[in-house]
Protein backbone atom coordinates (compact mmCIF):
# COMPACT_ATOMS: atom_id res chain seq x y z
CA UNK A 1 0.00 0.00 0.00
CA UNK A 2 0.96 2.86 -0.89
CA UNK A 3 1.39 6.37 1.15
CA UNK A 4 -0.40 9.96 0.91
CA UNK A 5 1.31 12.49 -0.59
CA UNK A 6 1.08 16.08 0.81
CA UNK A 7 0.82 18.25 -2.08
CA UNK A 8 0.23 21.57 -2.11
CA UNK A 9 -3.31 22.73 -3.70
CA UNK A 10 -4.84 26.11 -4.90
CA UNK A 11 -8.57 26.04 -5.74
CA UNK A 12 -7.36 29.18 -8.42
CA UNK A 13 -6.79 28.10 -12.01
CA UNK A 14 -3.52 29.29 -13.32
CA UNK A 15 -3.06 31.92 -15.96
CA UNK A 16 -1.71 28.85 -18.15
CA UNK A 17 -5.04 26.72 -17.61
CA UNK A 18 -7.30 29.71 -17.87
CA UNK A 19 -6.24 30.28 -21.12
CA UNK A 20 -6.39 26.98 -22.60
CA UNK A 21 -9.64 26.42 -21.59
CA UNK A 22 -10.74 30.36 -23.40
CA UNK A 23 -8.90 30.00 -26.48
CA UNK A 24 -11.07 28.23 -28.17
CA UNK A 25 -14.13 30.11 -27.62
CA UNK A 26 -11.46 33.07 -28.09
CA UNK A 27 -10.69 31.92 -31.57
CA UNK A 28 -14.43 31.52 -32.96
CA UNK A 29 -15.07 35.06 -31.49
CA UNK A 30 -12.06 36.33 -33.08
CA UNK A 31 -13.23 34.61 -36.83
CA UNK A 32 -17.19 35.70 -36.12
CA UNK A 33 -15.99 39.28 -35.93
CA UNK A 34 -13.06 39.02 -38.82
CA UNK A 35 -16.16 36.93 -41.31
CA UNK A 36 -18.48 40.05 -40.21
CA UNK A 37 -16.34 42.34 -40.99
CA UNK A 38 -15.36 40.96 -44.60
CA UNK A 39 -19.06 40.61 -45.32
CA UNK A 40 -19.73 44.03 -44.52
CA UNK A 41 -16.84 45.76 -46.68
CA UNK A 42 -17.57 43.37 -49.65
CA UNK A 43 -21.34 44.09 -49.58
CA UNK A 44 -20.76 47.94 -48.60
CA UNK A 45 -20.85 49.38 -51.80
CA UNK A 46 -24.14 46.93 -52.96
CA UNK A 47 -26.65 47.07 -49.85
CA UNK A 48 -27.73 50.32 -48.70
CA UNK A 49 -31.22 49.36 -47.83
CA UNK A 50 -34.97 49.81 -48.89
CA UNK A 51 -35.52 53.09 -51.85
CA UNK A 52 -32.04 53.70 -51.59
CA UNK A 53 -30.79 54.83 -55.28
CA UNK A 54 -27.33 53.03 -54.31
CA UNK A 55 -28.61 49.85 -53.51
CA UNK A 56 -28.95 47.24 -56.13
CA UNK A 57 -31.23 44.89 -53.45
CA UNK A 58 -34.49 44.14 -54.81
CA UNK A 59 -35.87 46.74 -53.02
CA UNK A 60 -33.51 49.40 -53.93
CA UNK A 61 -33.53 52.31 -56.50
CA UNK A 62 -30.38 51.87 -58.23
CA UNK A 63 -31.65 51.05 -61.55
CA UNK A 64 -34.11 54.25 -61.47
CA UNK A 65 -30.66 56.40 -60.76
CA UNK A 66 -29.05 54.92 -63.35
CA UNK A 67 -31.33 55.55 -65.77
CA UNK A 68 -31.73 59.00 -64.95
CA UNK A 69 -27.98 59.57 -65.31
CA UNK A 70 -27.75 58.27 -68.61
CA UNK A 71 -30.37 61.21 -69.26
CA UNK A 72 -28.04 63.71 -67.55
CA UNK A 73 -30.01 63.84 -64.38
CA UNK A 74 -27.27 64.45 -61.63
CA UNK A 75 -28.80 61.92 -58.24
CA UNK A 76 -28.04 62.35 -55.05
CA UNK A 77 -28.61 61.33 -51.69
CA UNK A 78 -29.00 63.32 -48.49
CA UNK A 79 -29.75 62.76 -45.31
CA UNK A 80 -30.70 65.54 -43.00
CA UNK A 81 -33.33 67.72 -43.35
CA UNK A 82 -30.80 70.92 -43.18
CA UNK A 83 -29.01 69.47 -46.29
CA UNK A 84 -32.64 68.60 -47.82
CA UNK A 85 -33.77 72.17 -47.81
CA UNK A 86 -30.73 74.13 -48.91
CA UNK A 87 -31.21 71.53 -52.03
CA UNK A 88 -34.79 73.06 -53.01
CA UNK A 89 -34.76 74.92 -56.07
CA UNK A 90 -36.28 75.54 -59.58
CA UNK A 91 -34.06 72.95 -61.07
CA UNK A 92 -34.47 70.40 -58.30
CA UNK A 93 -36.54 67.48 -57.90
CA UNK A 94 -36.67 66.83 -54.23
CA UNK A 95 -37.93 63.35 -53.31
CA UNK A 96 -39.16 62.19 -49.86
CA UNK A 97 -38.63 58.52 -49.72
CA UNK A 98 -40.45 57.91 -46.03
CA UNK A 99 -42.24 61.51 -45.06
CA UNK A 100 -44.22 59.39 -42.15
CA UNK A 101 -40.41 59.75 -40.52
CA UNK A 102 -40.43 63.12 -40.52
CA UNK A 103 -41.61 64.80 -36.98
CA UNK A 104 -44.60 67.34 -37.26
CA UNK A 105 -41.49 70.11 -36.75
CA UNK A 106 -39.49 69.15 -39.71
CA UNK A 107 -42.56 68.52 -41.75
CA UNK A 108 -43.22 72.11 -41.08
CA UNK A 109 -39.79 73.30 -42.06
CA UNK A 110 -39.62 70.87 -45.17
CA UNK A 111 -42.62 72.35 -46.59
CA UNK A 112 -41.71 75.70 -45.84
CA UNK A 113 -38.70 75.30 -47.70
CA UNK A 114 -40.18 73.61 -50.97
CA UNK A 115 -43.34 75.58 -51.24
CA UNK A 116 -41.40 78.30 -52.70
CA UNK A 117 -38.31 77.11 -54.09
CA UNK A 118 -40.27 76.41 -57.48
CA UNK A 119 -38.98 72.78 -58.11
CA UNK A 120 -40.89 69.88 -57.92
CA UNK A 121 -41.21 67.70 -54.23
CA UNK A 122 -41.90 64.15 -54.72
CA UNK A 123 -43.14 62.93 -51.72
CA UNK A 124 -43.48 58.41 -51.66
CA UNK A 125 -46.58 56.99 -49.90
CA UNK A 126 -47.29 59.21 -47.01
CA UNK A 127 -49.80 58.76 -44.58
CA UNK A 128 -52.48 60.38 -42.39
CA UNK A 129 -48.87 61.72 -39.90
CA UNK A 130 -47.10 63.76 -43.02
CA UNK A 131 -49.26 64.33 -46.23
CA UNK A 132 -51.54 66.60 -44.45
CA UNK A 133 -48.42 69.06 -43.58
CA UNK A 134 -46.61 68.31 -46.53
CA UNK A 135 -49.11 68.49 -49.10
CA UNK A 136 -51.96 70.83 -47.29
CA UNK A 137 -55.42 70.25 -48.62
CA UNK A 138 -54.60 66.36 -49.66
CA UNK A 139 -56.08 63.68 -47.18
CA UNK A 140 -55.03 60.31 -46.90
CA UNK A 141 -57.72 56.91 -47.00
CA UNK A 142 -57.07 54.79 -43.94
CA UNK A 143 -57.87 51.97 -46.09
CA UNK A 144 -54.99 50.94 -49.01
CA UNK A 145 -56.01 50.21 -52.60
CA UNK A 146 -55.98 46.00 -53.23
CA UNK A 147 -55.37 46.50 -56.68
CA UNK A 148 -51.15 47.01 -57.43
CA UNK A 149 -51.49 47.60 -61.10
CA UNK A 150 -54.04 50.88 -61.81
CA UNK A 151 -54.59 52.95 -65.45
CA UNK A 152 -54.49 56.42 -65.46
CA UNK A 153 -57.48 57.92 -66.28
CA UNK A 154 -55.93 61.95 -66.27
CA UNK A 155 -54.81 64.37 -68.29
CA UNK A 156 -51.84 64.72 -66.98
CA UNK A 157 -49.05 63.55 -69.83
CA UNK A 158 -46.57 61.76 -68.06
CA UNK A 159 -49.13 59.34 -66.82
CA UNK A 160 -50.75 59.00 -70.41
CA UNK A 161 -47.58 58.13 -72.01
CA UNK A 162 -46.37 55.71 -69.10
CA UNK A 163 -49.84 53.83 -69.10
CA UNK A 164 -50.95 51.36 -66.51
CA UNK A 165 -48.02 51.39 -63.69
CA UNK A 166 -47.81 49.63 -60.00
CA UNK A 167 -49.04 52.68 -58.02
CA UNK A 168 -51.57 50.74 -56.06
CA UNK A 169 -51.15 51.56 -52.34
CA UNK A 170 -52.40 54.58 -50.16
CA UNK A 171 -55.24 56.79 -51.50
CA UNK A 172 -55.69 60.35 -51.78
CA UNK A 173 -58.63 62.67 -52.11
CA UNK A 174 -58.19 66.60 -52.45
CA UNK A 175 -60.45 69.51 -53.16
CA UNK A 176 -58.10 71.63 -55.30
CA UNK A 177 -59.39 72.25 -58.72
CA UNK A 178 -56.64 72.73 -60.39
CA UNK A 179 -54.94 68.98 -59.06
CA UNK A 180 -53.95 65.73 -61.49
CA UNK A 181 -55.69 62.79 -59.85
CA UNK A 182 -54.48 59.88 -61.51
CA UNK A 183 -54.63 56.10 -60.69
CA UNK A 184 -57.34 55.55 -59.16
CA UNK A 185 -59.08 53.15 -57.21
CA UNK A 186 -62.39 53.05 -56.17
CA UNK A 187 -62.63 56.60 -56.90
CA UNK A 188 -59.66 57.59 -55.13
CA UNK A 189 -56.51 58.69 -56.79
CA UNK A 190 -53.12 56.93 -55.80
CA UNK A 191 -51.15 59.95 -57.82
CA UNK A 192 -51.72 63.22 -57.10
CA UNK A 193 -50.13 66.16 -59.10
CA UNK A 194 -50.86 69.52 -56.89
CA UNK A 195 -49.16 72.75 -58.85
CA UNK A 196 -47.95 75.40 -56.42
CA UNK A 197 -49.78 78.40 -56.12
CA UNK A 198 -46.37 80.26 -57.17
CA UNK A 199 -43.11 80.13 -58.33
CA UNK A 200 -44.02 77.40 -61.07
CA UNK A 201 -43.41 74.16 -58.84
CA UNK A 202 -45.60 71.07 -58.13
CA UNK A 203 -46.23 68.22 -55.28
CA UNK A 204 -46.33 64.57 -56.97
CA UNK A 205 -47.72 62.16 -53.82
CA UNK A 206 -47.23 58.69 -54.91
CA UNK A 207 -49.24 56.44 -53.24
CA UNK A 208 -46.74 53.25 -53.41
CA UNK A 209 -43.15 52.90 -53.94
CA UNK A 210 -42.99 49.72 -56.28
CA UNK A 211 -42.36 51.78 -59.71
CA UNK A 212 -39.26 52.35 -57.73
CA UNK A 213 -37.97 49.18 -56.90
CA UNK A 214 -35.23 47.38 -58.99
CA UNK A 215 -37.54 44.37 -59.28
CA UNK A 216 -40.15 46.43 -60.21
CA UNK A 217 -38.84 48.74 -62.44
CA UNK A 218 -39.13 46.62 -65.96
CA UNK A 219 -43.04 45.94 -65.04
CA UNK A 220 -45.85 47.79 -66.78
CA UNK A 221 -44.97 51.47 -67.46
CA UNK A 222 -43.55 51.71 -64.26
CA UNK A 223 -39.92 52.64 -65.94
CA UNK A 224 -41.60 55.55 -68.30
CA UNK A 225 -43.50 56.74 -65.28
CA UNK A 226 -40.49 57.15 -62.90
CA UNK A 227 -38.50 58.68 -65.37
CA UNK A 228 -40.73 61.39 -66.30
CA UNK A 229 -42.03 61.90 -62.58
CA UNK A 230 -38.12 62.24 -61.43
CA UNK A 231 -36.84 63.76 -64.96
CA UNK A 232 -38.39 66.84 -65.06
CA UNK A 233 -35.35 68.95 -63.37
CA UNK A 234 -31.41 68.53 -63.89
CA UNK A 235 -30.76 67.84 -60.50
CA UNK A 236 -32.49 64.75 -58.11
CA UNK A 237 -32.10 65.29 -54.32
CA UNK A 238 -33.09 61.65 -52.39
CA UNK A 239 -34.04 62.06 -48.91
CA UNK A 240 -33.84 59.51 -46.76
CA UNK A 241 -35.41 60.65 -43.40
CA UNK A 242 -33.09 59.25 -40.71
CA UNK A 243 -33.98 59.16 -36.89
CA UNK A 244 -30.42 59.63 -36.03
CA UNK A 245 -30.90 63.28 -37.19
CA UNK A 246 -30.39 66.33 -35.11
CA UNK A 247 -33.44 67.96 -36.31
CA UNK A 248 -35.75 64.95 -35.36
CA UNK A 249 -34.90 65.45 -31.52
CA UNK A 250 -35.47 69.03 -31.65
CA UNK A 251 -32.22 69.17 -29.31
CA UNK A 252 -30.59 72.25 -31.23
CA UNK A 253 -27.41 72.88 -29.80
CA UNK A 254 -27.81 70.76 -26.50
CA UNK A 255 -24.72 68.32 -25.70
CA UNK A 256 -24.83 64.38 -24.54
CA UNK A 257 -24.77 65.69 -20.80
CA UNK A 258 -28.06 68.34 -21.21
CA UNK A 259 -29.98 65.54 -22.60
CA UNK A 260 -29.11 63.13 -19.15
CA UNK A 261 -31.79 63.37 -16.64
CA UNK A 262 -30.59 65.24 -12.91
CA UNK A 263 -29.04 63.17 -10.83
CA UNK A 264 -27.12 61.17 -13.29
CA UNK A 265 -23.60 62.02 -11.44
CA UNK A 266 -24.65 60.94 -7.93
CA UNK A 267 -25.57 57.62 -9.31
CA UNK A 268 -22.93 57.00 -11.45
CA UNK A 269 -20.77 57.98 -8.31
CA UNK A 270 -22.85 55.28 -6.50
CA UNK A 271 -22.21 52.51 -8.93
CA UNK A 272 -18.39 53.05 -9.07
CA UNK A 273 -18.75 53.43 -5.31
CA UNK A 274 -19.88 49.75 -5.16
CA UNK A 275 -17.77 48.33 -8.23
CA UNK A 276 -14.77 49.18 -5.90
CA UNK A 277 -16.39 47.63 -2.90
CA UNK A 278 -17.18 44.50 -5.34
CA UNK A 279 -13.70 44.38 -6.62
CA UNK A 280 -12.22 44.63 -3.07
CA UNK A 281 -14.37 42.19 -1.49
CA UNK A 282 -13.88 39.79 -4.59
CA UNK A 283 -10.08 40.54 -4.29
CA UNK A 284 -9.42 39.46 -0.64
CA UNK A 285 -6.73 37.04 0.09
CA UNK A 286 -7.83 33.63 1.09
CA UNK A 287 -4.55 32.78 3.08
CA UNK A 288 -1.28 30.76 2.45
CA UNK A 289 -1.58 28.11 0.64
CA UNK A 290 -1.94 24.53 3.06
CA UNK A 291 -0.88 21.07 2.53
CA UNK A 292 -3.74 18.72 1.83
CA UNK A 293 -4.59 15.29 2.94
CA UNK A 294 -5.62 12.80 0.28
CA UNK A 295 -8.79 11.59 1.92
CA UNK A 296 -7.69 7.81 1.32
CA UNK A 297 -4.65 5.67 0.41
CA UNK A 298 -4.95 4.14 -3.20
CA UNK A 299 -2.77 0.78 -4.08
CA UNK A 300 -0.50 1.23 -6.68
CA UNK A 301 -1.51 -1.46 -8.61
CA UNK A 302 -5.19 0.20 -9.00
CA UNK A 303 -3.33 3.36 -9.81
CA UNK A 304 -1.60 1.70 -12.60
CA UNK A 305 -4.49 0.26 -13.50
CA UNK A 306 -6.65 3.35 -13.92
CA UNK A 307 -4.14 4.97 -16.05
CA UNK A 308 -4.25 2.11 -18.29
CA UNK A 309 -8.14 2.27 -18.80
CA UNK A 310 -8.17 6.25 -19.89
CA UNK A 311 -4.91 5.20 -21.82
CA UNK A 312 -6.98 2.48 -23.17
CA UNK A 313 -10.11 4.78 -23.67
CA UNK A 314 -8.29 7.37 -25.35
CA UNK A 315 -6.49 4.69 -27.61
CA UNK A 316 -2.83 6.88 -26.16
CA UNK A 317 -0.66 3.65 -27.46
CA UNK A 318 1.94 6.43 -27.85
CA UNK A 319 1.85 7.74 -24.29
CA UNK A 320 1.26 3.74 -22.93
CA UNK A 321 4.43 2.78 -24.85
CA UNK A 322 6.98 5.46 -23.50
CA UNK A 323 5.79 4.88 -19.77
CA UNK A 324 6.46 0.86 -20.18
CA UNK A 325 10.27 1.87 -22.51
CA UNK A 326 10.88 4.75 -19.69
CA UNK A 327 10.51 2.17 -16.90
CA UNK A 328 12.19 -0.38 -18.32
CA UNK A 329 15.39 2.00 -19.48
CA UNK A 330 15.08 3.15 -15.40
CA UNK A 331 15.55 -0.43 -14.02
CA UNK A 332 18.03 -1.68 -16.68
CA UNK A 333 20.31 0.98 -16.58
CA UNK A 334 21.81 -0.02 -12.75
CA UNK A 335 22.63 -3.56 -13.83
CA UNK A 336 24.64 -2.87 -16.85
CA UNK A 337 26.61 -0.15 -14.99
CA UNK A 338 24.79 3.25 -16.68
CA UNK A 339 24.15 6.13 -14.47
CA UNK A 340 20.55 7.01 -13.53
CA UNK A 341 21.06 10.13 -15.27
CA UNK A 342 22.22 8.53 -18.69
CA UNK A 343 19.62 5.62 -18.62
CA UNK A 344 17.83 7.27 -21.08
CA UNK A 345 20.43 8.38 -23.74
CA UNK A 346 20.36 5.88 -26.81
CA UNK A 347 24.15 6.42 -27.03
CA UNK A 348 24.76 5.43 -23.61
CA UNK A 349 22.53 2.41 -22.62
CA UNK A 350 22.46 0.46 -25.56
CA UNK A 351 26.33 0.16 -25.96
CA UNK A 352 26.01 -1.37 -22.23
CA UNK A 353 23.45 -3.52 -22.97
CA UNK A 354 24.88 -5.26 -26.23
CA UNK A 355 27.94 -5.92 -24.38
CA UNK A 356 26.19 -7.43 -21.75
CA UNK A 357 23.77 -9.65 -23.77
CA UNK A 358 25.65 -10.10 -27.12
CA UNK A 359 23.07 -8.48 -28.57
CA UNK A 360 21.78 -6.97 -31.83
CA UNK A 361 22.25 -3.18 -30.77
CA UNK A 362 19.69 -2.31 -33.63
CA UNK A 363 17.14 -5.06 -32.26
CA UNK A 364 17.60 -3.53 -28.79
CA UNK A 365 17.23 0.32 -30.24
CA UNK A 366 13.71 -0.68 -31.84
CA UNK A 367 12.46 -2.32 -28.70
CA UNK A 368 13.53 0.65 -26.64
CA UNK A 369 13.47 3.65 -28.51
CA UNK A 370 11.31 2.82 -31.46
CA UNK A 371 7.79 4.23 -32.46
CA UNK A 372 4.79 3.82 -30.98
CA UNK A 373 2.73 0.87 -31.76
CA UNK A 374 0.24 0.60 -34.33
CA UNK A 375 -2.60 -1.03 -32.56
CA UNK A 376 -3.14 -2.97 -29.21
CA UNK A 377 -1.81 -6.34 -29.95
CA UNK A 378 1.66 -4.51 -30.73
CA UNK A 379 1.54 -2.86 -27.48
CA UNK A 380 1.00 -6.28 -25.69
CA UNK A 381 3.78 -7.47 -27.67
CA UNK A 382 5.76 -4.81 -26.90
CA UNK A 383 5.71 -4.87 -22.92
CA UNK A 384 6.13 -9.05 -23.20
CA UNK A 385 9.27 -8.23 -25.11
CA UNK A 386 10.29 -5.55 -22.31
CA UNK A 387 9.26 -8.02 -19.76
CA UNK A 388 11.83 -10.91 -21.23
CA UNK A 389 14.78 -8.10 -22.22
CA UNK A 390 14.26 -7.62 -18.39
CA UNK A 391 14.80 -10.93 -17.04
CA UNK A 392 17.21 -11.91 -19.44
CA UNK A 393 19.28 -8.98 -18.07
CA UNK A 394 18.83 -9.79 -14.44
CA UNK A 395 19.47 -13.38 -14.82
CA UNK A 396 22.40 -12.91 -17.42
Amino acid sequence: MTEAVLTSTSASPTARQVWTRGRGVLLAVVVLVAAAVVIALVRSDARHGRLDPRSADPLGSRAVAELLADQGVDTRVVGTLGRARAAAGPDTTLLIAVPDLLTGRQQHLLHTATAASGGRTVLIAPGRPSVGTLAPGVSADPAVSFDSTLSPHCALPAARRAGAADTGGVRYTTAAADADACYPSDGRATLLRLPAPSAGGDTVVLGAPDILYNDRLDEQGNASLALQLLGSRSHLVWYLPSLSDDSATDAGDRSFFDLLPSGWLWGALQLFVAAALAALWRARRLGPLVPERLPVAIRASEAVEGRARLYRKAAARDRAADALRSATRTRLAPLVGVPPARAHLPEALLPALSAHLDGDGQALHTLLFGPPPHDDAALIRLADQLDALAREVRHS
